[in-house]
C-alpha cells in the first residue's frame, strides 16, 4: 500500500545571477514498511526533497500525497497540524530540547498533541526502553553521548506514531559503533513494527542496510534500486 505519492515534484531556488532547480520533476512512491535510502552527491537535493515530503519546505509546482492527502493543497495551519500528527523527523544535529531530560524531550511532541501526562510518560518510557535508553530517562542531552541523543530523537520520532520517519544524515555525527547501533534499532523497529523509514545519506553502512536505494543527481532520480 503507497503512503506516499510523489507527482511531478519541482523545487527551484531563484537568485540574482541564475536559477538552481534542487528537485527537478521528480515522481515516486513509497510503500508502507519501507526502509530506504535517498543517495547522491552534495548539492544533488536530498534534504530538499526530505524537507518537501516533511512539509518543512513549500514546492514550486507538484504534488506530494500522504495517505491520500495533498499536503500541499493545506492551508499552512493545516501543514503543521498535518505534519504532528503524521510525519516524525530524525535530523543530523538531533534537535533536542537541552533543558529538558530525555523522557521529557521524547514527551514533548505528544504533549502538543494534547495527550494526557500519564499516558505521554508511560509512552516516552517505553520508547527509551525500547531504544536501550530505560535507564538514562532522567538524564539531560548534556550528559549523553552523540549516540545516545541520536537515539533519544529516534524515540521522539516515533512518539507520535507517525505514519513514516524520515531521517536526514542520522548517522553523520556518530561514531562507527554508535550508527551501528542505531542502525540496528531501526532496523528492528522497520521490521518488528513496520514503521517506514526513508533517510538521506552518504553513508555507506545506510545504504548497505536499505532495500531500496533511490540515487538522486541535480534534483532528478537517476536510479531507483530495490535489493
Amino acid at each position: 500500500m503507497n503512503i506516499i505519492e510523489i507527482k511531478e515534484l519541482v523545487k527551484v531556488y531563484d537568485s540574482a545571477e541564475f536559477e538552481i532547480r534542487a528537485v527537478d520533476h521528480v515522481d515516486l512512491t513509497f510503500e508502507k514498511g519501507e526502509f530506504t535510502a535517498i543517495v547522491g552527491p552534495s548539492g544533488s537535493g536530498k534534504t530538499t526533497f526530505l524537507n518537501l515530503i516533511g512539509g518543512l519546505d513549500r514546492p514550486t509546482s507538484g504534488q506530494v500525497i500522504i495517505d491520500g492527502v495533498d499536503l500541499w493543497s493545506l492551508k499552512p495551519r493545516e501543514i503543521i497540524d498535518f505534519r504532528l500528527h503524521n510525519i516524525g523527523f530524525v535530523f543530523q544535529a538531533y534537535n533536542l530540547l537541552p533543558v529538558l531530560t530525555a523522557r521529557e524531550n521524547v514527551e514533548f511532541i505528544m504533549h502538543l498533541q494534547g495527550c494526557p501526562k500519564a499516558e505521554r510518560e508511560q509512552r516516552a518510557k517505553e520508547l527509551l526502553e525500547a531504544v536501550g535508553l530505560g535507564d538514562r530517562l532522567d538524564s539531560r542531552p548534556g550528559k549523553l553521548s552523540g549516540g545516545q541523543q541520536q537515539r533519544v530523537a529516534v524515540a521522539r520520532a516515533l512518539a507520535s506514531r507517525p505514519k513514516f520517519i524520515l531521517a536526514d544524515e542520522p548517522t553523520a555525527n556518530l561514531d562507527s559503533h554508535s550508527t551501528e547501533n542505531l542502525l540496528g534499532i531501526m532496523e528492528k523497529l522497520n521490521r518488528e513494527e513496520q514503521i517506514t523509514f526513508i533517510f538521506s545519506t552518504h553513508d555507506a553502512r545506510v545504504v548497505k542496510k536499505a532495500r531500496r536505494v533511490i540515487t538522486l543527481e541535480d534534483g532528478k532520480v537517476l536510479s531507483d534500486e530495490t535489493k
